[in-house]
């Protein structure tokens, strides 16, 4: 049984029935002319579900924090203004305070731990709001609750996720040494494309197949536009995050590439790119079994160097048959 991809099967249109449709299908096979989709192991399809209901559950998380912050902000307790985040340690316990009937600003405020202490002066206006608990502390317990339901829901993912992901631990291990993969990471990857990298014929095939690369749309001379074509969303959200942290790394070639690209085309496109070239490095380590071997943020200028053109071009006359000897110039 196949899989195919309905769009490479559209028939003229005018002329469409079900019988006709079958029959189209049939003579389109029998021709050669469609292929089958690939479809992972099911391992591999057991270990997407769990990552993708787990991406789902975190999304979830986020919205309903920005939601809490929302009624936060509605009662006039600006806490973000002098706490990196509402859901701290402190945040957690000024929180349940408010919905236990306290809203002393300076009681409150003492519910600060650790580096937040030296700035109780701030928390204190900060934290002089207009909390009722009957209207507010409604909406905050609730949006409470959904929160310690969804980390549970997560952990309890994480717990299963460990256990499906123990057979590819070394391979996991060696897909982390990729600048900016992280273990999440690295099962989202092998969960959306999979660990049998012979599938993909070379690595411009899975970048293909991922839609991780430019379209090609030119007819009569002219190119037109070269939209990246559809793929996973999931394993697009994955190689973004992932994107952000490498061009935030020091010394690498990701960051380098990805710094030369935004200086000219500007950051997306410079993401697009290094999503491109995280998700080649994923074929070579997965196929090769090695861990990533980094070019250096220098590659680009020891590629357009004169020693790397004369040892190019030495290469290509010795694979004519020629034997070369080279020497300086007079």
């Amino acid at each position: 049984m196949w899989l195919i991809n309905a769009e490479h099967l559209h028939n003229v249109p005018g002329r469409k029935t079900d019988v006709a449709d079958s029959a189209w299908i049939a003579q389109m096979v029998e021709h050669g002319l469609v292929r089958p989709s690939f479809v992972p192991p099911p391992p591999i399809r057991a270990l997407r579900d769990l990552t993708r209901h787990r991406r789902t559950l975190v999304e979830e998380r986020t919205r309903v924090v920005q939601r809490l912050e929302k009624v936060m902000q509605d009662a006039g307790i600006k806490l973000t203004s002098v706490a990196s985040a509402l859901l701290t340690k402190s945040g957690r316990a000024m929180l349940e305070a408010l919905l236990a009937g306290q809203t002393d600003p300076d009681i409150l405020a003492e519910l600060a731990r650790g580096r937040l202490r030296s700035k109780i002066p701030a928390l204190r206006e900060a934290l002089a709001g207009r909390f009722r608990t009957e209207h507010h502390g409604l909406l905050v317990a609730q949006m409470l609750a959904h929160i310690d339901f969804l980390e549970t829901a997560i952990a309890e993912l994480d717990t299963s996720l460990d256990k499906a992901t123990a057979p590819f631990q070394a391979m996991l291990k060696r897909v982390c040494t990729i600048p900016g993969v992280s273990v999440r990471t690295a099962i989202m990857l092998l969960a959306e494309c999979g660990a049998d990298m012979t599938v993909f014929h070379t690595a411009a095939h899975l970048a293909s197949w991922a839609g991780i690369c430019p379209g090609n749309n030119t007819s009569g001379g002219k190119s037109r536009t070269g939209r990246t074509l559809h793929g996973s969303v999931a394993l697009r959200t994955a190689l973004t995050e992932a994107a952000h942290a490498a061009a935030r790394t020091k010394g690498t070639y990701l960051a380098a590439h990805h710094a030369h690209i935004r200086g000219r085309r500007g950051q997306p496109k410079a993401i697009g790119a290094t999503r491109h070239d995280l998700l080649i490095a994923y074929w070579h380590v997965v196929h090769d079994n090695a861990d990533y071997a980094d070019l250096g943020p220098d590659w680009a200028q020891r590629r357009r160097s004169s020693e790397y053109r004369t040892r190019r071009l030495l290469h290509q006359l010795e694979q004519l048959g020629h034997t070369v000897t080279i020497g300086p110039a007079t």
